[in-house]
């Protein structure tokens, strides 16, 4: 009996190494694969806005990214995703508690309106705000009546990059807490904590590596936001027009170097924003494995 339980074990350890160990030109096909896709459609373009933003010359580029319609271009993008990510910290906080914490009627159908950005057009998106706060939409007469302006001015752009964004945080937050459980907040209940410190003592410590990187995704994402922003924005120049919509603007105008300019700088966004990514992946990676020590030398 012995004897067959190991044999098994054997053939079971052998399927696994096979299974995880190809033969040296399918390894080869597979990493060239990978490469010639990064190379192609990540390291090419990225060589590309770069050596075109500088094409001429670096007197040209600062003008192009400091003159008043990109100044104020940055402006707006900073504004509305400093908006946008706050308040989406906040609802995927409270998202993210409920569902993981609690049990309810319709829970299933709250996680499927979260992933509602995911899966309509921002085309769509702005449309339907146009509808609901356009001049001719279903709360136009009201907000016009009381001089209240939302589409074609900031608080549209921010209306839009909200709705874009508002998946990423909760959606990081959301099957940690699950996994976690809820043991660890009952326990400081029990040991008589207030809700409030529980959850800045318990449940935030917890979550904090998976909130910042939602945050970074989340402030990513607003800024490089287009297609709901052109809908609501009116795109008009130093007045509702963001970082992407003025780099169309400007390529629009045949004014290349200046689009590469601007442009450039969402790229570096792009990298930075995946150099904070692998930072946090690393940090709570190494805190993950220090805290695994720490309880088998207990």
């Amino acid at each position: 009996m012995a004897g067959a339980v190991s044999s098994l074990k054997s053939r079971k350890t052998g399927a696994a190494h096979a299974a995880t160990n190809e033969a040296t030109w399918v390894r080869i096909t597979l990493i060239s694969v990978a490469l010639t896709f990064l190379a192609l459609f990540l390291f090419l373009p990225l060589v590309v806005v770069f050596s075109e933003a500088f094409a001429k010359g670096t007197q040209v580029y600062i003008a192009a990214i400091t003159e008043p319609a990109a100044a104020h271009a940055i402006k707006l993008t900073l504004i509305a995703a400093g908006i946008a990510v706050p308040c989406n910290v906040i609802f995927g906080l409270a998202a993210a508690w409920a569902i993981a914490k609690f049990d309810f009627r319709g829970k299933q159908f709250v996680i499927t309106l979260i992933d509602l950005p995911f899966a309509v057009s921002p085309v769509i998106a702005g449309l339907i705000y146009m509808l609901l706060f356009g001049r001719q939409g279903f709360f136009g007469p009201w907000l016009g009546d009381h001089d209240i302006q939302i589409m074609f001015a900031v608080p549209g752009i921010v209306l839009a990059t909200v709705f874009i964004t508002f998946p990423f945080v909760a959606r990081e937050l959301i099957p940690l807490m699950q996994e976690q459980g809820k043991e660890q907040e009952e326990a400081a209940i029990t040991l008589g904590a207030s809700g409030w410190k529980m959850f800045w003592r318990v449940t935030l410590p917890s979550v904090k590596w998976a909130l910042l990187y939602g945050m970074i995704l989340c402030n990513a994402r607003a800024m490089g936001e287009f297609g709901a922003v052109s809908v609501v924005s009116g795109k008009i120049r130093e007045q509702t027009n963001t970082l992407p919509l003025h780099i169309e603007i400007l390529y629009n105008e045949y004014q290349f170097a200046a689009a590469f300019a601007v442009a450039s700088l969402l790229a570096l966004l792009a990298l930075v924003t995946l150099v904070l990514k692998s930072l946090l992946e690393w940090k709570a990676a190494r805190e993950h494995e220090l805290a695994v020590r720490a309880a088998s030398a207990q």
